[in-house]
């Protein structure tokens, strides 16, 4: 039955899990379960913390889903549901660095042939802290657009869709979000 699930689509398997049928939802879970992690995982920067947050995300679609008024737009919803759970996490860890999120990302862990002289890894290190501080200050609207665009390679229906907005607004959040960068990340260039 797995398989043949795996072939139905969105919109039927959203009705019939807002129904209560389980094995439609674990469909969906494992068809969009990965993309609301890759999500998850360029927000929070750590694959643990994204599958904490795609759980947290899933329960919360398991629960919602008879609000989920455009069955066909599963996709998007479940992606939302994920970016705001991730930011709702980052918004509970602001101000605490994670030493798992540091080893996932692999900093540090290079050969000592192949890695980088002291100055160079300080200089990246505190250029990618930067990025990391500016994209925190933008307006949550801002950074969203700005991952999904920069991190997903979503172009802008895409993340119209997934965020419910305009076309036109995605590239006004996106304009803003660039101009706001470009000023913050002045001394990087």
């Amino acid at each position: 039955m797995r398989d043949q699930l795996d072939l139905v689509p969105d919109a039927i398997l959203a009705g019939r899990a807002a129904d209560g049928d389980t094995a439609a939802f674990e469909a969906l879970a494992r068809r969009y379960g990965p993309h609301m992690r890759a999500c998850a995982r360029r927000l929070t920067g750590s694959y643990a913390d994204a599958d904490d947050v795609v759980q947290e995300a899933l329960v919360q679609a398991w629960k919602q889903l008879e609000s989920l008024r455009e069955p066909a737009a599963v996709k998007g919803w479940l992606l939302r549901l994920a970016g705001s759970r991730s930011i709702d996490y980052l918004r509970r860890r602001r101000n605490h660095t994670s030493l798992s999120a540091l080893e996932e990302s692999g900093a540090g862990l290079e050969p000592a042939a192949t890695a980088p002289g002291p100055e160079s890894s300080a200089v990246a290190s505190s250029g990618t802290e930067a990025l990391k501080a500016a994209l925190s200050r933008l307006p949550e609207e801002q950074r969203r657009c700005w991952v999904l665009k920069e991190f997903n390679g979503q172009s802008y229906e895409q993340i119209a869709q997934t965020l419910n907005i305009s076309p036109a607004s995605v590239r006004g959040r996106l304009a803003r979000a660039r101009i706001t960068l470009v000023r913050e990340m002045e001394g990087w260039q």
